[in-house]
């Protein structure tokens, strides 16, 4: 019985450190940080982004979040699914259009049925637009292309 227990919690540990791990090399991460070092609560509480703070720093899965309060990292840490980005923080329509990892504006980002979306906005290319003209479509198609990726 002890040694299926032992089993048991090694196989679990090796599980989670591959999650982690696949967390780590799939998100869209800036020397470590996830969101470019923005705060992911406060884009559902102050509806902007807000530049987190190292002091606030939290560890989910392996994949590391700053926050602007100490408030908001413990509100995280509640549920952290609620407020990650989907798809691992990369542009949700480049996403749902080609199937790529394309990069984000912190600024740019919509919280669609209490969800994060980012979106790429840089030399006249704002892909918020064209993500609403389409939405339902691309997030499905998102969806199915982001499970290409990160499948844990």
């Amino acid at each position: 019985m002890k040694q299926l227990f032992v089993i048991s919690l090694l196989l679990v540990s090796g599980f989670a450190f591959a999650q982690d791990q696949q967390r780590v090399q799939q998100f869209n991460l800036e020397k470590g940080v996830a969101v470019k070092g923005y705060d992911p609560v406060a884009y559902f509480t102050q509806n902007k982004a807000v530049k987190g703070k190292a002091q606030f720093a939290v560890i989910h899965l392996g994949v590391k979040y700053y926050f602007s309060s100490n408030d908001n990292k413990e509100e995280f840490k509640k549920n952290p699914a609620k407020y990650e980005p989907q798809y691992g923080g990369w542009c949700a329509y480049a996403m749902g259009e080609t199937g790529e990892k394309v990069d984000f504006d912190p600024e740019t980002f919509k919280i669609l049925n209490g969800k994060l979306y980012l979106f790429y906005n840089k030399f006249f290319n704002n892909t918020l637009p064209k993500w609403n003209k389409d939405e339902a479509n691309l997030k499905t198609k998102a969806d199915v292309n982001w499970k290409k990726f990160y499948h844990l």
